[in-house]
C-alpha cells in the first residue's frame, strides 16, 4: 500500500483493532503490543509499556482466559457487562498509539472520539446478539456466537496489520449483516 501515506495505513490498522477490541478486549490490545515491539506499529511514548514483556504476557492471559471464560454459560453474560465498559478503553489505547503523528491533545482527542464508540457499538451489536440467543436458545447457541467473534476479532486484526483497508471493509460488512440480521423477524430469519 505504498499509495496510502504510512500515518495513514497505522491510524487505519489503529481503527481495525479499535473495531476488533468489540469483540474481544484482551486481542486487540496484545496485537498493538506485539506490533508495536516487533512490526513498527506506532506506539505513543505513555503507551510504550504495552510493549513490555509483563504486558504482553498479561495480555496473552487475560486473552486466553477471556476467550475460555466467554463459552461458559452465566460467565459470558458476565463478562459481556464487564466488556461494555473495557472494550471502549481497549479502543482508545489502541488507537492512541497510530495517533502520536498528530498533536498529543488531538491524538488523544481523536482516540477517544474514534476508538472508544466503535468498539463500544461493535461489542453492544454483540451483546444484544447473545441476549437474543440467550432467550432463544436458552444459551445453548451463545458458545456457537462466542466462537463467531473470536474468528472476527483475529481476522479483523489480522488483516489490519496486514491490509488495513481490507479490515475496515470486512468491519462494515460484520457490522451491516448482523444489523440485518437483528432487524428481521424470528419467522424471516435465515440461517
Amino acid at each position: 500500500m505504498s499509495w496510502v501515506p504510512e500515518a495513514m495505513t497505522a491510524a487505519l490498522t489503529g481503527v481495525a483493532l479499535a473495531a476488533s477490541a468489540g469483540f474481544r478486549v484482551f486481542l486487540p490490545l496484545l496485537a498493538a503490543g506485539a506490533a508495536g515491539r516487533w512490526g513498527g506499529f506506532p506506539v505513543a511514548p505513555s503507551l510504550a509499556w504495552i510493549t513490555s514483556d509483563a504486558a504482553l504476557v498479561g495480555f496473552s492471559v487475560a486473552a486466553l482466559v477471556e476467550i475460555v471464560a466467554d463459552k461458559v454459560p452465566v460467565i459470558d453474560h458476565a463478562l459481556d457487562l464487564l466488556q461494555t465498559v473495557l472494550s471502549p478503553v481497549a479502543g482508545v489505547l489502541v488507537l492512541l498509539g497510530p495517533a502520536t503523528a498528530l498533536a498529543p491533545s488531538l491524538g488523544l482527542a481523536l482516540a477517544i472520539a474514534a476508538g472508544a464508540p466503535l468498539a463500544g457499538a461493535v461489542h453492544l451489536l454483540g451483546a444484544s446478539a447473545r441476549v437474543k440467543s440467550s432467550l432463544g436458545t436458552g444459551g445453548a447457541a451463545n458458545p456457537l456466537l462466542s466462537f463467531l467473534e473470536d474468528l472476527s476479532a483475529i481476522a479483523v486484526i489480522v488483516l489490519g496489520l496486514l491490509i488495513p483497508m481490507l479490515a475496515l471493509a470486512l468491519i462494515a460488512w460484520l457490522v451491516v449483516r448482523r444489523r440485518r440480521r437483528s432487524r428481521q423477524t424470528p419467522s424471516v430469519r435465515t440461517v
